[in-house]
């Protein structure tokens, strides 16, 4: 069996990124890749088209290697919702809610497992890319790990270790991981990658001869520092949380999502970071909703997005008690696009519901209720890929009808639009058994999304914004709304993440011993 694995000297090093450039490479060098994690902990997620979820960096780097993105790829996905709390996932599908502590006692009956599901998947490809998580050398807990050097040992897979040299200490991160190996595992590291170099590298070759002399491992790529387009995990999470919020500018369509606590699948947005006059920014709920602007003063922004959650009765209680909440109802009274996708359309609504406590806190909160629906939880979650057709409709959404969209809805509470005679609370608790009913059974109530006073939307549907032709319409009837005198141009997504993965690969090329890697792949055994 062909490999090779990317461990990183800590979190967000760029090991996701390095290995789908690698994938790409070998891809077009005329292999047949597969990339393979045994476990990730994300809460931005992807369902395939078997209804399976997988980590997105599963996804990308499939897409690198031009394969389907299949569940098994990542076969263990935990998804955190509090109180050290997750959802386990495995080969796509929600097996429980489970504690961190019997996560940890149920480790060793995975390993054979997850060595069953591997050699699955290197029976029908050419080479597997695999990627660690987090550091190898967590000395703590080592005996539980699956994920990186107990996992290479399954695969039998040699290991180039990723480092970072932007966060600085590289020389320490690099000596100090592999001192922390036994014997055995620092024999599989054949190689390191030193990653987000900024610079001249050839001020950095005698930092390179040092650290191989020190290490008595080749360094087999320096690779600079350069921004793309693609969906890293760790990347696009320290991007939002740790980035400053973007000014308004009145020349261009300013788009907010708000940053829910618990917010999920938030790759919904990364289309508009490719779209020439879109300004995106995340607005954590402690700040002001909008922004000032010395010629217009104070401005809300022209589209407010809520986005998914892991765990959606928490982060609507969180946002009930928060003074954005005041912010969002004015915006919306103001007339403001406000659009929530999954747990956010949830948030739009009257209440939610979870009586069984799937989604985290449990109980019943209300919501904002801006749309007219009603949301209960139940146990079996939905996940499947969708496709369908926009309506005819009216304000901001005018001439958007017959726009194809395509995504994907992974969700365990099912929603349904209320009217006068069952809006009343006593009546809606008596249709809770009905709704239960109908999700457990995972029959659709034939509404992919629904619409207020043309300003308003609610949708389960992820990835609709990457409808080109539908986001398009949108964001010119914003424009024409606000007096823009420009067409804003929304290129295909298929095609502008083609692109990229093609200038990683370059890059990867460029900047790595591809030579050495293919040695380590078939004569490193």
């Amino acid at each position: 069996m062909n490999n090779i694995m990317f461990q990183g000297t800590a979190s967000n090093v760029g090991k996701s990124i390095i290995s789908a450039g690698i994938c790409r490479v070998l891809w077009q060098d005329g292999y047949r890749v597969v990339p393979f994690k045994s476990q990730n902990m994300s809460l931005n997620s992807y369902i395939d088209k078997y209804g399976g979820e997988m980590g997105r960096a599963q996804v990308f780097q499939a897409e690198a290697c031009h394969i389907e993105p299949r569940a098994y790829m990542n076969p263990i996905l935990l998804k955190p919702s509090g109180n050290h709390m997750s959802q386990l996932l495995m080969n796509g599908r929600l097996v429980k809610n489970i504690s961190s502590s019997d996560y940890q006692a149920m480790k060793p009956d995975l390993v054979p497992w997850l060595e069953g599901v591997y050699n699955m998947i290197q029976k029908k490809y050419d080479i597997v890319v695999l990627e660690g998580a987090g550091s190898p050398v967590e000395i703590n807990i080592n005996k539980l790990d699956i994920s990186n050097m107990a996992m290479a040992k399954i695969a039998d897979s040699p290991v180039v270790l990723v480092a970072d040299i932007d966060r600085g200490g590289v020389f320490a991160s690099v000596v100090g991981t592999l001192s922390l190996m036994s014997d055995e595992e620092r024999a599989r590291v054949k190689g390191v990658i030193i990653n987000k170099f900024r610079g001249k590298k050839e001020y950095f070759e005698e930092g390179v001869r040092i650290l191989e002399d020190i290490i008595k491992i080749p360094v087999l790529g320096v690779v600079p520092y350069q921004k793309l387009g693609i969906e890293e995990e760790d990347g696009v999470s320290y991007k939002i949380y740790h980035g400053s919020r973007q000014a308004y500018r009145p020349d261009t369509i300013n788009v907010a999502v708000l940053k829910l606590d618990h917010m999920s699948n938030y790759t919904d947005f990364n289309i508009f970071e490719h779209i020439e006059g879109v300004n995106l920014s995340y607005v954590s709920l402690d700040q002001n909703l909008a922004c000032y602007d010395w010629k217009e003063g104070w401005k809300f922004p022209d589209m407010l997005l809520i986005p998914g959650s892991k765990n959606t009765l928490g982060d609507m209680e969180t946002l009930n008690q928060s003074p954005m909440k005041d912010q969002v109802m004015a915006y919306a009274e103001e007339g403001g696009l406000l659009i929530g996708i999954c747990g956010g359309y949830q948030i739009l609504g009257q209440s939610i519901k979870d009586d069984h406590a799937l989604d985290g806190r449990g109980g019943s909160v209300k919501g904002l209720g801006l749309l007219d629906v009603y949301t209960v939880f139940g146990k079996e979650k939905k996940t499947s890929q969708v496709k369908w057709s926009f309506g005819d409709e009216e304000g901001y959404f005018s001439g958007l009808g017959g726009s194809q969209i395509e995504g994907y809805e992974t969700h365990l509470g099912t929603s349904i639009p209320l009217d006068e005679k069952n809006r009343e609370v006593d009546k809606v608790d008596k249709i809770d058994k009905e709704l239960e009913a109908k999700h457990e059974k995972k029959e659709d109530e034939g509404q992919n999304y629904i619409i207020r006073d043309g300003h308003i939307m609610g949708t389960y549907c992820h990835g609709i914004f990457d409808s080109s032709e539908f986001l398009s319409g949108l964001l010119n009837n914003i424009a024409k709304k606000k007096g823009l005198d420009k067409k804003i141009d929304v290129k295909n997504y298929k095609s502008i993440k083609e692109a990229e993965y093609d200038k990683l690969a370059d890059l990867i090329r460029e900047n790595v011993d591809m030579e050495k890697i293919y040695k380590i792949i078939f004569e490193s055994k």
